[in-house]
């Protein structure tokens, strides 16, 4: 086991920039608004759980079906690249379906707004790249800040108001781009040599 600090900030960093819980804070809001509470606990440890499982299970699943880590990693560049869009263009391409009172925690909030494709995606672009003891430290401090904003997202939303809220989104989505370009350039290569 080898803790490289460098790999865990910036696997840190991606899936902070990936999972977007600051930008997600008015969607955090209006869904506690509809269903009263949300169990910010359970929300971020099912999300936790799901992306550790996917880090372990996900590259088996892929050889299952017939698909390269390298060819995933690509398709997940642009699933990236259109979430970075959605963040600096204010657009919305991914349709989110009504939500159940009783699950609200779980779906949509842990899963797939924290631990949705995007994460899952990056999750195993990483892997490709960092060592697994980095990437679970890299998810714990995720799921740590994710329960932080979950508790405090009201005082969030009052403390940075929506201009704050608009400009830090905008500012994950051209770092989130970048990632997704050259997650993309990488995985090109390895796949046409």
């Amino acid at each position: 086991m080898e803790l490289i600090l460098k790999e865990i900030l910036t696997a840190f960093m991606i899936l902070f920039a990936v999972i977007d819980v600051i930008g997600n804070i008015p969607i955090i809001i209006d869904l506690r608004k509809k269903v009263g509470h949300i169990q910010s606990e359970k929300a971020s440890i099912i999300a936790g759980v799901i992306m550790v499982l996917f880090l372990f299970l996900g590259k088996s699943i892929l050889n299952l079906i017939g698909i390269d880590v390298n060819s995933f990693a690509v398709a997940g560049a642009f699933i990236l690249f259109f979430i970075a869009l959605e963040m600096i263009l204010g657009i919305t391409l991914y349709k989110e379906e009504e939500n159940n009172v009783m699950t609200a925690s779980i779906f949509p909030l842990a899963f797939p707004l924290i631990a949705g494709p995007g994460s899952l995606t990056t999750l195993l672009s990483l892997r490709a790249e960092f060592r697994v003891e980095n990437i679970i430290i890299a998810i714990i401090l995720n799921v740590i800040v994710i329960f932080i904003v979950l508790k405090t997202s009201k005082n969030i939303e009052r403390f940075l108001g929506p201009n704050g809220i608009s400009i830090i989104r905008k500012i994950f989505g051209v770092v989130l781009l970048a990632i997704a370009v050259k997650l993309f350039a990488e995985n090109i290569k390895i796949l046409f040599h």
